[in-house]
Order: C-alpha cells, then sequence, then structure tokens
C-alpha cells in the first residue's frame, strides 16, 4: 500500500469510525442489504476492500451509490461493523475529490429555506465539515 492509499484509508476509518478487522466476513450484511442484486460490491465486500486498501476500485464503483444507508447491515452484523458507515466514509471522499466539499458556516444563511427541515441542515454540516 503506498503512503497516498494508506492516507485515504486512514481517513475513510477516522471519518466513519468503524473498525474493520472486527468483521470476520459472514456475509450475513450483504445477506440483509436490500440492494445486494444491485451491487458490484457488497457490504461484506467493502469492508474487506477497506482493510486491504482497495479504496479506488471503491471510489470508482457504482455501488457506492447503491447503499440506501437503511443500516439493515448493521442489524445483521454480528461483530457491530458497520459498513453503511464505511460506505458514507468512502462517498464523502469522492466528494472531496471532485472539489464539492466548500460548505462553511458562513455558507448556511444562504441556504435557508423555511420548508427545509433543520436536520438536513445539520447532517449537512457534519457531512461536509469533518
Amino acid at each position: 500500500m503506498n503512503n497516498n492509499v494508506k492516507e485515504l484509508r486512514e481517513t475513510i476509518l477516522r471519518i466513519s469510525g468503524v473498525d474493520p478487522k472486527k468483521c470476520m466476513r459472514c456475509g450475513k450484511c450483504s445477506g440483509a442489504c436490500p440492494s445486494y442484486e444491485e451491487m458490484e460490491y457488497h457490504p461484506h465486500q467493502f469492508v474487506y476492500m477497506v482493510d486491504k486498501g482497495q479504496i479506488d476500485k471503491l471510489m470508482n464503483s457504482k455501488s457506492l451509490y447503491r447503499c440506501l444507508t437503511c443500516y439493515a447491515c448493521l442489524e445483521r452484523c454480528p461483530r457491530g461493523v458497520e459498513p453503511s458507515k464505511l460506505i458514507e466514509a468512502v462517498r464523502l471522499m469522492v466528494i472531496r475529490q471532485q472539489g464539492m466539499n466548500h460548505m462553511k458556516p458562513d455558507d448556511l444563511p444562504a441556504k435557508l429555506d423555511e420548508e427545509m427541515p433543520q436536520q438536513a441542515l445539520v447532517a449537512a454540516m457534519r457531512k461536509y465539515s469533518k
């Protein structure tokens, strides 16, 4: 693993808070996934690939956008590994590499809308400020 891949992997692990080493690759997370048929890489494969530093394959995969973030994978995991959080972290890295991670607290007033739930703004700030 080169330094750039190691750094990317460490950033993904920090953002997600997931320890992929806990995964025993039983596949229960993938079995519970409602998007299983649509995914090139399934949740248990995602965890393994992040652990092994195969981040580029994941960042270029359509599977990244097939995850519904429903946390069914988390519910089925006997070891508490959270594949959906890893997928979210990889998505965030793609957004950052595309240069779309420019939200700052001063940008919020312009984005306020009476019909937008406050939770959406808080979620956006969490996602774009890590």
